[in-house]
């Protein structure tokens, strides 16, 4: 699990919750059931009313997305691809038959599969971009779902505190309870903008990042596969897959690649 996505929506509600006790709040005035009601229950219905069932299935693979921790070692893909182009510099694409078989990695097994059933190159990028285009879609779903309950929760706040103040309204009976009546009535507000800016909308900006981040390691690969394809030497793989890793693995793979030379 990623520990940071934990500790950042635990430290805003600490912040907000403190900040609140530090001027004097009660946790009463803070805790109100019917409020939650209106808030979490009315961004639910309607982030069910605005997608589809198929849609909705993908929340699941999309919170462990959001809070797994990232497998995406992109030094590492490299540096098999660098490994592969040496045996294909060796031996010829057919040399990879085995690999293309039994990779664990789909994209890289597919990409494999076709080099080696001797698919012209620029089928291999035309199938390979399809495949990238699917799975940067896929994700543009999981981010659009909760960018769409940061967008219903402060909504849903507004109605329930306008709620609240057409109850307090509509009894004044008594006066000394006005103030506290209307304090309640704006929790819903409070509710719908803290979960919005709290964890609807930092998890989908975690996907998103999350995404753009497995994206480039596709671009990569793809970059890599088509490589191999060419028989191109060793070291000029290396270039081109440095310059899509970050800084300090460029680093490390420039290392490596004075150790070959």
């Amino acid at each position: 699990m990623d520990i940071t996505s934990i500790i950042g929506i635990l430290a805003g509600l600490a912040a907000i919750i403190g900040g609140f006790f530090w001027e004097g709040g009660s946790l009463t005035g803070l805790l109100q059931l019917n409020a939650a009601l209106i808030v979490f229950g009315g961004t639910f219905a309607a982030v069910l009313i605005s997608f589809p069932a198929a849609k909705l299935r993908t929340i699941p693979a999309a919170l462990r997305m959001a809070f797994g921790r990232s497998t995406e070692n992109m030094e590492e893909k490299a540096e098999e691809i660098i490994a592969m182009a040496a045996i294909t510099r060796r031996a010829g694409v057919l040399a990879l038959e085995q690999k293309a078989e039994e990779h664990p990695h789909h994209f890289t097994r597919e990409g494999l599969q076709l080099i080696v059933d001797g698919t012209d190159p620029d089928q291999v990028r035309q199938i390979l971009e399809l495949e990238m285009d699917a799975v940067e879609l896929k994700y543009e779903g999981y981010t659009k779902i909760f960018e769409a309950a940061g967008g219903y929760a402060p909504t849903m706040g507004i109605i329930g505190t306008v709620m609240g103040l057409i109850r307090v309204l509509g009894n004044l009976t008594d006066p000394s309870q006005l103030g506290p009546s209307i304090a309640v009535a704006f929790t819903a507000t409070l509710y719908g903008v803290a979960s919005a800016n709290l964890i609807f909308l930092p998890i989908a900006s975690k996907i998103k990042s999350r995404s753009q981040s497995r994206i480039q390691s596709l671009e990569m690969l793809l970059v890599g596969i088509l490589a191999l394809q060419n028989g191109e030497h060793p070291l000029l793989v290396r270039k081109k897959l440095a310059s899509f890793v970050t800084d300090s693995h460029s680093e490390d793979m420039a290392d490596n690649k004075r150790g070959l030379s």
